[in-house]
């Protein structure tokens, strides 16, 4: 038989993922020890890596690490706005969120999609709110973020990553904006959820017998040092109290997160002056 060299050749086996995963698929996403599959308790944030400056060509960089989820921002400007566009004499903010083709576990498209449209105007309000417009009449800021490896709570990683890169910036702030979501699943409470408690709607089989009826998610924006919130996003069903209890857990966890951003601005500082 010929051989043909131009035909790219298949491995005789194959392995599926999950056999190589880390954490491989159970049906529990918390054990009777109240712990996750990752070995967290149920209000424990994941460990957060926050470096700013990531993007040298940018006027204002930050990168984000959550475990598996990653997330990069870039902030140019701000530019002048052309004559022919709509201006007012306070500054514009535009915001671009997109998941990068290979981080999700089904394959993303190159064209911004409507989830992702959604997205860019739900961190767009969680950020605006914390920018000081006036110093920049008749000209734009351009925040882009790019998701690299969607591992649950992409949304919150986003809103921290986008502040911090437009704090990077050197643009006027009133605070920076910290984000943090929370998966509600029955009772339980679940603080910085991954892909897998995102989507799942019970925890255990017992939770399967069971007839719960609160199922939501929340993404709750900080500004931390005034002690405002810009944004709450929540998708899903909860009771006033299960509500306020929620926001709670997010606004708690997110002041945990403030001296981390600090660290990071502080060190992208000295790093700018020794230069």
């Amino acid at each position: 038989m010929p051989v043909d060299n131009r035909r790219l050749w298949t491995p005789e086996e194959t392995i599926p993922p999950e056999f190589i995963t880390k954490y491989r698929p159970t049906t529990e996403l918390v054990n009777q020890n109240g712990k996750r599959r990752d070995g967290r308790e149920a209000n424990q944030h994941r460990p957060t890596y926050l470096k700013a400056g990531a993007i040298s060509q940018a006027k204002g960089s930050a990168y984000i690490e959550m475990a598996d989820t990653k997330v990069i921002a870039a902030v140019y400007g701000p530019r002048e706005v052309m004559k022919r566009e709509d201006f007012t004499m306070s500054g514009q903010v535009k915001c671009v969120f997109k998941f990068a083709t290979f981080s999700c576990k089904t394959r993303q498209k190159h064209i911004e999609d409507d989830r992702e449209k959604e997205l860019s105007m739900t961190i767009l309000e969680a950020l605006k709110p914390a920018i000081r417009l006036d110093k920049f009449p008749k000209a734009r800021l351009e925040i882009f973020i790019t998701v690299l490896q969607d591992g649950g709570s992409a949304l919150a990683a986003a809103i921290t990553c986008g502040s911090v890169a437009v704090a990077d910036a050197g643009m006027e702030m009133y605070d920076v904006v910290i984000g943090c979501s929370l998966r509600q699943i029955g009772e339980r409470s679940l603080i910085d959820p991954t892909t897998d408690e995102e989507s799942h709607r019970s925890l255990s089989q017992s939770d399967e017998k069971s007839n719960e009826t609160s199922q939501a998610m929340m993404t709750v924006a900080l500004m931390p040092s005034i002690n405002q919130v810009s944004s709450i996003i929540q998708k899903g069903e909860l009771s006033i109290d299960g509500a306020k209890q929620a926001l709670k857990q997010c606004l708690d966890t997110a002041r945990k997160l403030h001296p981390v951003i600090k660290q990071c601005l502080n060190k992208a500082v000295e790093a700018k002056l020794k230069r």
